[in-house]
């Protein structure tokens, strides 16, 4: 059963007791990153390998996610600010003892390509903020695998390519 969390804005990624911070660079344009991020939203599952479904609700202003395991969450969008800045928080979710969660991925060229740098803020009860500190290598894992994932997926687009990845193959 999915419960409320506490709202939480932008300055939360700077507050929160728990904040883990990954960092990657692509070749794609932070423009195209940006339109992957905010507007290809049902893409994700197509390069994020821990979504399983994701869709806009609320007419464009929140998110409707379903990960592997069956977790889901319900989210609000933040910030959208063109080839800078794209952040949501959680306000629904089926995680025990989660009280906040914000995510923010800011983005900065770097000559043709872009530095992606993924906070993720959260706040919980004392076991989840210990398990989300121990889960920090496997997320700093997802993270990697997501943004080559999403670099190959814009250069297959980029080049007419359709950048899908074959299911069930």
């Amino acid at each position: 059963m999915a419960h409320r969390l506490r709202p939480v804005g932008l300055a939360f990624t700077r507050t929160a007791p728990v904040r883990l911070v990954f960092a990657g660079e692509m070749a794609a344009a932070p423009e195209a990153v940006f339109r992957a991020l905010a507007d290809d939203v049902p893409g994700w599952s197509d390069w994020f390998p821990a979504v399983r479904s994701i869709g806009l609700i609320d007419e464009g202003a929140g998110r409707k996610v379903r990960l592997a395991g069956g977790t889901r969450f319900r989210e609000t969008i933040v910030a959208a600010e063109p080839d800078e800045l794209y952040a949501y928080r959680v306000d629904e979710a089926t995680v025990p003892g989660v009280r906040a969660l914000l995510e923010e991925w800011r983005l900065t060229p770097v000559g043709t390509g872009t530095r992606v740098q993924w906070t993720w803020a959260a706040d919980g009860n004392a076991l989840f903020r210990l398990l989300v500190r121990l889960s920090r290598g496997a997320l700093a894992r997802v993270f990697r695998g997501a943004v080559t994932a999403l670099d190959r997926r814009l250069a297959d687009q980029s080049s007419g390519q359709d950048g899908r990845r074959a299911r069930d193959a």
